[in-house]
């Protein structure tokens, strides 16, 4: 196991200017083994997610909110699937954020997004998130700027809003490079059992590639907050993705204190028949 945790390493700590090129997206330092090396490491990790999730639903005391951003081909849907593989579905919920439904734009643009905030005792994780309200509608030019430039604070409030509830808030970008994201657009396009994930529609979004990273850096380094940290995954090695995620999410939860309720009666007087 490392002795410096995932936590410490890839935090972006609250006031921290993000640059991109500054964070690799290939390494695996905390974890210096081989993919086969990573399966019962993975599998230990999930064991404990799975305790720690048992406790959470059986207390109904806390919440946990985890946030995914990438790119196109970034592994969002592979890394909710690896680390959340053995927590019990009935405590855990995923949505898919996607282009606003006609109905979601008539609110306001976080209106969708708190419906699937967590209740007590429960874990949501957001494939994509609020932050699309600032990342695509500024890239792609859907709003002007004084209409996403006050997103920026609103965004903090509201997260900061939800951690006083008793949230706990994580929110992962995972880090690919612009070399592996076509080797994964180019798989995708070979292999016709993947035509289904490839949107040719993708290859616009790839040819604004710089101005995604900027906007990224910028939201990055203007909301993570002690309350709401970002975390700047390495994700080329999916395997060793799925390990530093999973650590930080245990390590988090841990951090909680949880137990299972204290029950009111004896159970060496009930019996059976």
């Amino acid at each position: 196991m490392p002795e410096e945790s995932a936590t410490e390493r890839y935090r972006v700590k609250p006031g921290q200017k993000v640059k991109m090129k500054e964070w690799a997206t290939k390494e695996k330092s905390l974890f210096d083994i081989s993919k086969d090396e990573s399966h019962p490491i993975l599998h230990e990790f999930r064991r404990e997610l799975q305790e720690l999730q048992k406790k959470l639903y059986a207390q109904g005391k806390h919440k946990v909110l985890i946030v995914i951003q990438a790119m196109d081909t970034g592994g969002k849907d592979g890394c909710i699937r690896h680390v959340f593989a053995s927590v019990d579905p009935q405590g855990i919920t995923v949505t898919p954020f996607k282009a606003p439904s006609t109905e979601e734009r008539s609110h306001d643009y976080l209106w969708r997004i708190h419906e699937h905030t967590p209740a007590n005792g429960h874990i949501a994780v957001f494939n994509r998130s609020h932050y699309e309200d600032i990342i695509a509608v500024r890239v792609k030019k859907l709003a002007p700027q004084k209409v996403w430039e006050k997103r920026y604070e609103h965004i903090v409030n509201f997260e900061k809003m939800l951690a006083d509830e008793g949230t706990l808030i994580l929110k992962f970008y995972l880090h690919i490079s612009n070399k592996e994201q076509r080797e994964r657009l180019q798989a995708r396009l070979d292999d016709p059992s993947k035509h289904w994930k490839f949107n040719p529609d993708d290859l616009k979004d790839r040819a604004k590639w710089d101005e995604f990273m900027e906007v990224y850096e910028d939201v990055i380094s203007r909301t993570s907050s002690e309350h709401a940290p970002w975390f700047m995954i390495p994700a080329d090695r999916k395997w060793y993705r799925n390990l530093v995620v999973s650590q930080i999410i245990r390590d988090a939860m841990e951090k909680l204190e949880m137990n299972f309720p204290e029950i009111s009666w004896d159970p060496e007087t009930v019996k059976i028949s």
